[in-house]
C-alpha cells in the first residue's frame, strides 16, 4: 500500500504541473496528453523514454513543495526532449554524456526565450555567456551542431567544464534513452542474458562492469518496441505544434522566443543532392556495349539461316537515364558568404566529374550572379568540368537579385542553345528578389542547412532544397 500510495501521490503532483503548464500553454495541448506516469525507483530524479514520464516520487514531491516552477520547466524539458525526438537520436553518437549535455542545452536554450512565469527562473551570467557564444558560432542551436562543435580540439571540453554546464542545464535523467547497446562480436550471448532484468519489469539499474564503468539500464524488448513506435508520433506532433504556432497570432508567438524557428528548422526534410539531380535525367540512347540485350535481326538471322543455332551479339548502343542539359546558378551577393559558395561548388564538381550521371556530351550553364549576372561557364564534358573546378574565380557581392539569371536562361532557350531544359539548380541564402512568373522547366532553390537562410518568399512554383 505504501508504495501504491507514493505513485497516487507523484501521478497527482505531476498531473497538477500539466494543468499548469496547459492553462498558460494551450498549444502544448496534445504534447502534454502524450506522456503518461510510472513511478521509477531506478531513478534518484525524473526522466521520460517518450512513453511514460518515470518518476522518483519523493523528488517530485519535493518540487512540488519546495520548487514548483522548476517542476514545471522539468516537465516541458522533457516534453522538447520529445518532440525533437532527443532519445531515438542520442544512439548514433558515441560520446552520450556530450550528446546528453548538447540535448539539456539546446532545450534550456529555447525554454529561457520563453515569456511565461511558470517554468521562469533567473538566467545566470554563467548561462547567458555560454548561450551567447554558441549562438554567435552556431546561429541555430541543434544537437547536431553543438556536439560537432565540442568535438571539434579547439572546443573540447575539460572535465571541471562538462561538469559546470551540466550542472547549469541538465534537468532530468537520460538513462531511459535508447543508447549504443549492441552486443561485442567476443561478448558471449549467455553473458549478455545474466545482465537482463526479469521479463516483467521495464527496466533495471545501471550497473558497473568490470572496468568500472557505469552501463545504461537494460530496457525490457517489449518496452523497447513500444518507444520505438512512439517516434512516429512525436515526429507528427513536432509537426502539428509548429502549425499550431504559426495560427496564434504574432501576440502568443512572442512569448515562445525562437521555438517556432527551431521546429521550422527541424521538421524541415532535407534531401541529398544526387538523389534530387535524378529528376532532371531523360532517357536516351548513348554508344557502349549493352551486355544486358542483344541484336534481335541477328538472333533471328541464325535461327532462320542455321536452323537451331541463334547468333548473340551485343548491341552496341543502351538506353540510359542521365543529364543532358542543366543550368546551375550560384548567388554571389555580399550576403551569401564565399566559403558557403565554394564549398557548393566543390561538391557540385565532384558530382559532374562522375560519369555516371551525365552524357558524353553535355550542356551546363553555371551562371554566377548577385543584382546581375557576372560570369557564365559553359561545360560540355568532363574535361571542362575538370577545367572549371581547378580553378573556380567568385565574382560579385552586391545585393542579390534572382530574376537576371531566369531572364538570361530565357535568351538562351530563345536562342536555341537548350534543346530540352530540364531544370535550373540556384545555390542561395535566400536573400534577394525572386521572379513572378513560373518556369516552362524545375526549379529548385538549394539552401545549405547549417546556415542563416530565407526560404519564406520563395514562389509556389518552385521547390526548396536543402544540403
Amino acid at each position: 500500500m505504501k508504495r501504491q500510495d507514493l505513485e497516487t501521490t507523484g501521478r497527482e503532483v505531476l498531473a497538477a504541473s500539466r494543468t499548469e503548464l496547459y492553462i498558460d500553454m494551450r498549444f502544448f495541448g496534445a504534447a502534454l496528453n502524450s506522456l503518461g506516469y510510472e513511478l521509477d525507483l531506478t531513478t534518484t530524479t525524473v526522466g521520460t523514454d517518450a512513453v511514460d514520464i518515470r518518476f522518483n516520487p519523493a523528488y517530485v514531491a519535493r518540487l512540488f513543495v519546495e520548487e514548483p516552477g522548476k517542476l514545471n520547466r522539468t516537465y516541458l524539458h522533457m516534453l522538447l526532449h520529445c518532440i525533437f525526438r532527443h532519445m531515438y537520436t542520442s544512439a548514433k553518437y558515441e560520446d552520450t554524456r556530450l550528446y546528453d549535455l548538447c540535448a539539456d542545452i539546446v532545450t534550456e536554450s529555447i525554454l529561457d526565450g520563453f515569456d511565461y512565469q511558470c517554468i521562469y527562473r533567473v538566467s545566470s551570467d554563467y548561462r547567458d555567456r555560454w548561450i551567447t557564444l554558441l549562438e554567435k558560432e552556431l546561429k541555430v542551436l541543434t544537437v547536431e551542431r553543438l556536439y560537432k562543435f565540442f568535438s571539434e580540439k579547439e572546443h573540447e571540453l575539460d572535465i571541471y567544464e562538462m561538469e559546470k554546464l551540466e550542472r547549469e542545464f541538465a534537468l532530468d535523467d537520460h538513462g531511459f534513452w535508447l543508447r549504443l547497446q549492441d552486443q561485442k562480436a567476443d561478448e558471449p550471448e549467455k553473458d549478455k542474458d545474466k545482465e537482463e532484468p526479469p521479463i516483467d519489469q521495464d527496466y533495471d539499474s545501471p550497473f558497473d562492469n568490470k572496468d568500472g564503468k557505469t552501463t545504461e539500464k537494460y530496457i525490457n524488448p517489449r518496452r523497447l518496441q513500444k518507444i520505438r513506435h512512439n517516434e512516429k508520433n512525436w515526429e507528427k506532433e513536432a509537426k502539428r505544434l509548429q502549425t499550431e504556432i504559426e495560427t496564434i497570432g504574432k501576440q502568443h508567438s512572442d512569448r515562445i522566443g525562437k521555438l517556432s524557428w527551431i521546429l521550422k528548422f527541424e521538421n524541415t526534410s532535407r534531401r541529398d543532392y544526387r538523389e534530387f539531380l535524378q529528376r532532371f535525367k531523360i532517357l536516351r540512347e548513348e554508344g557502349g556495349i549493352d551486355l544486358d540485350s542483344f541484336d534481335y535481326g541477328m538472333y533471328s538471322f541464325g535461327l532462320d539461316y542455321y536452323g537451331n543455332m541463334p547468333l548473340i551479339e551485343e548491341n552496341e548502343f543502351r538506353e540510359v537515364k542521365k543529364i543532358q542539359e542543366l543550368v546551375i546558378a550560384i548567388d554571389t551577393s555580399a550576403s551569401c558568404k564565399d566559403e558557403l559558395v565554394q564549398r557548393f561548388l566543390n561538391e557540385t564538381a565532384a558530382l559532374l566529374l562522375s560519369k555516371d550521371n551525365f552524357f558524353q556530351r553535355i550542356n551546363i550553364r553555371i551562371i554566377e550572379c548577385d543584382d546581375q549576372v557576372q560570369r557564365e561557364e559553359i561545360i560540355t564534358s568532363v574535361e571542362d568540368m575538370k577545367k572549371y573546378a581547378g580553378g573556380i574565380h567568385i565574382e560579385g557581392g552586391y545585393g542579390t537579385d534572382f530574376r537576371p539569371v531566369f531572364e538570361r536562361v530565357s535568351e538562351l532557350i530563345a536562342k536555341k542553345e537548350f534543346e530540352n531544359l530540364k531544370g535550373l539548380i540556384y545555390f542561395t541564402d535566400g536573400f534577394g528578389i525572386y521572379p513572378d512568373k513560373p518556369t516552362t522547366y524545375d526549379t529548385a532553390f538549394v539552401f545549405p542547412k547549417d546556415q542563416d537562410y530565407d526560404d519564406e518568399k520563395v514562389p509556389d512554383w518552385a521547390l526548396k532544397l536543402y544540403i
